[in-house]
């Protein structure tokens, strides 16, 4: 598929034509501030990177956005429809894909079972899957795992698949739903350097042929600046920064949060903390994450 906007433009930024347009968005748990007035957007093709320190607000927007949690003031719009107010499942069924910190696969099932679980899903035919389903949907099932480079181990069960295999197997689940939009919680985490690399250029690759717009957090700065083609920068539920990686890299303010005065990126680790700021985002771990949102506030 031709990419519409391989670079989003001064519009697309301004969230005029934006895929997502995240506006005033703002949170607050028993009177502590997680998120205040966050404005952002993500054009069809982009990777749009959200950093911050732990505590910055991260994973409460994620969930505002993606359903989890509702926001108390502010709008979200995926192409022009409002996604406040609406469920989980309805958000995913107009487009918005996810995946997770810790994957979320079924261990028991083969690699080529899983992606077909998810076009079943997709095409709302769970329902009948135990009985037709190795026959349902296979060549499709191929189809993603080839993309993502996973196409010869579509036979093996899913619990024997080293990690960063399974993250890959993770991202084709995700593209079975066609995603317009697709958020990407801490993909590379317990990932070593060269894994967590090639999983995004992968994603990238993905996003850009397919015209996918993708917001992903990240602890592992490697990541971030070689990948992103934007980043915003929250701190303490505000949003400090916003810019190519090279804007953001040279902003000053950035620095102060991260690093204290007069320090740079270059002269620093690449990779933060690996403290877990969780964003599952199911049952209690709404809570656990607006506890980590708020915990340095």
């Amino acid at each position: 598929m031709a990419l519409a906007h391989p670079h989003p433009g001064p519009l697309a930024q301004a969230g005029e034509g934006a895929l997502l347009a995240v506006r005033h968005l703002s949170k607050s748990f028993g009177g502590i501030r997680a998120v205040h007035d966050v404005s952002f957007s993500v054009a069809a093709g982009e990777m749009l990177a959200l950093i911050g320190p732990n505590g910055a607000g991260k994973t409460t927007t994620f969930n505002i956005v993606g359903g989890q949690l509702p926001p108390d003031t502010g709008s979200v719009t995926l192409g022009g429809t409002k996604l406040l107010g609406l469920r989980p499942d309805a958000i995913w069924r107009l487009g918005v894909g996810r995946t997770f910190q810790i994957a979320e696969t079924f261990a028991s099932l083969t690699v080529v079972e899983n992606v077909q679980l998810a076009l079943l899903s997709h095409a709302k035919q769970v329902l009948g899957f135990w009985r037709p389903a190795r026959a349902q949907h296979r060549e499709a099932a191929l189809a993603l795992l080839a993309s993502v480079g996973m196409e010869s181990e579509a036979e093996r069960a899913m619990s024997v698949l080293a990690y960063g295999d399974v993250k890959r197997v993770e991202l084709a689940i995700a593209l079975a739903h066609r995603p317009r939009l697709l958020l990407m919680d801490e993909p590379t985490a317990g990932m070593g350097p060269s894994e967590r690399n090639a999983l995004m250029a992968l994603a990238k690759r993905l996003a850009r042929e397919q015209g996918i717009g993708v917001l992903f957090t990240e602890h592992s700065m490697d990541v971030v600046f070689a990948h992103a083609d934007r980043i915003i920068v929250l701190a303490r539920g505000e949003l400090i920064a916003e810019g190519t990686p090279v804007e953001v890299r040279a902003n000053a303010k950035v620095r102060e949060v991260y690093f204290g005065g007069g320090t740079t990126f270059e002269h620093q680790p690449v990779i933060l903390s690996e403290a877990k700021d969780p964003g599952n985002a199911r049952g209690a771990g709404i809570l656990r994450s607006a506890q980590d949102d708020i915990g340095d506030a």
